[in-house]
């Protein structure tokens, strides 16, 4: 089954420390795994930034609004207990969604609150399902996503020797060849013998990176008789290392055949990595604004101040 809505944990937290004693995080999570049946897939799946599992997400923001509410108590650090009201509220059979918490001054307080302009977050979160986290890290993504489309707009402009002379400027932004003196190289179109730039990894020249930049259509897929031209050419340098970039996908005999290649090493970089990357290291992009998320730090509280 799928993860239950943010909102539908606040009773399933309730039940799991209803009889009174005190329970710790690990405890709840799996009374309440156990209690809505929730698959081991279920409980894998990851909120869109990677950093943490949606169940555990959902589950902790419950239990914040359930704490607002005065519904439970926090004990000690990870150790929770239900209170008398939160007893009441199991007892009275009625929803516990967060109309139902409104009725608690202090939660009334913490809601509408006039500095979170939160109204209009609660009834996303109530529509879509998702605590504000994962609704923030949705709307980064999607934010993301937009311009990621918007470059592969602009990229599709530029004339093919344009394409690789970027190529090369994302891979120096990335840290490769980092304090080389003309690190990062594009060779000459009338004579590349299909290579297109070269990265210095060392020094002296001992070891290369090869690069082969194709802009193509995006209707189009870069074969695996592009990647055997590429291996030739990275033989005739005697060279182990090769990178292929495009702006469209690889097909899946391409793939198959850079994961089983012998005596050198072919990273694939197709359009939808290539823009990601170029975001990650701000190439083609700057920075409208900066957040900070940050959480409470537990540890701080437990030491001597």
């Amino acid at each position: 089954m799928a993860i239950p809505k943010f909102f539908e944990f606040f009773e399933a937290f309730l039940l799991a420390v209803k009889d009174g004693e005190i329970h710790t995080t690990k405890e709840v999570y799996s009374i309440i795994s156990a209690n809505m049946n929730l698959a081991e897939s279920d409980l894998q799946e990851l909120i869109p930034s990677g950093r943490q599992t949606v169940y555990y997400n959902r589950i902790g923001w419950a239990k914040t609004y359930l704490h607002k509410a005065g519904l439970i108590e926090i004990v000690s650090r990870g150790k929770y207990r239900i209170t008398e009201n939160g007893k009441k509220a199991l007892e009275s059979n009625e929803k516990i969604d967060i109309k139902y918490l409104e009725k608690f001054k202090q939660f009334k307080e913490f809601h509408q609150n006039k500095n979170l302009n939160i109204d209009a977050v609660e009834i996303e979160i109530q529509e879509k399902n998702e605590s504000p986290m994962e609704l923030f890290d949705a709307t980064f993504e999607q934010i993301n996503n937009v311009l990621s489309s918007q470059l592969i707009d602009e990229i599709m402009r530029l004339t093919p020797s344009e394409f690789e002379r970027l190529v090369v400027k994302l891979l120096l932004k990335m840290g490769y060849g980092n304090g080389i003196v003309d690190a990062g190289t594009v060779t000459k179109q009338s004579n590349d013998g299909g290579i297109d730039g070269i990265i210095k990894e060392d020094q002296l020249g001992f070891s290369n990176i090869y690069i082969q930049a194709k802009k193509w259509d995006l209707n189009q897929k870069v074969g695996r008789p592009e990647l055997q031209q590429f291996v030739g050419a990275l033989q005739s340098e005697q060279a182990q290392k090769g990178l292929f970039i495009t702006t469209t996908k690889f097909s899946n005999s391409a793939v198959d055949y850079a994961k089983n290649l012998l005596g050198v090493k072919i990273v694939l970089i197709d359009g939808i990595t290539l823009t990601k990357l170029m975001i990650k290291h701000n190439v083609g992009v700057s920075v409208e604004h900066t957040y900070e998320i940050k959480r409470l730090d537990s540890d701080f509280f437990t030491e001597e101040l």
